[in-house]
């Protein structure tokens, strides 16, 4: 089964950055592609995902301009590059990974962005 940990995220100020990363273990050969989304006060929302192994990108668009998805093929590793953070960016962050037949979920990571 394929397992996600992520680390990072924590407080920043308002225009601040804050970076997320997502360890990949487990069969990661039926898993087409890697990302991100955002759970808040009763919503979840999509962030951003990386297809694998081509790589071609997309975001949600309240994150467009602001952040970036990364990876690193040989660590197994994603990494979300947040920056000109707003309040509204405030989340439980979790890693998401797109099997053949289930998405798997990370534990998550929190952010909060204060004024």
């Amino acid at each position: 089964q394929v397992q996600l940990t992520e680390s990072g995220g924590g407080l920043a100020h308002i225009g601040g950055s804050l970076s997320l990363v997502c360890e990949a273990s487990g069969p990661l050969d039926s898993v087409s592609a890697l990302g991100w989304a955002r759970s808040g006060p009763g919503q979840r929302e999509f962030v951003a995902a990386i297809e694998l192994p081509g790589g071609a990108k997309s975001y949600g668009d309240s994150v467009k301009g602001r952040f970036t998805v990364s990876k690193d093929d040989v660590k197994n590793l994603i990494t979300l590059q947040m920056d000109s953070l707003k309040p509204e960016d405030s989340a439980v962050y979790y890693c998401t990974a797109d099997g053949r037949s289930e998405r798997y979920w990370g534990q998550g990571a929190q952010v909060y962005v204060s004024n």
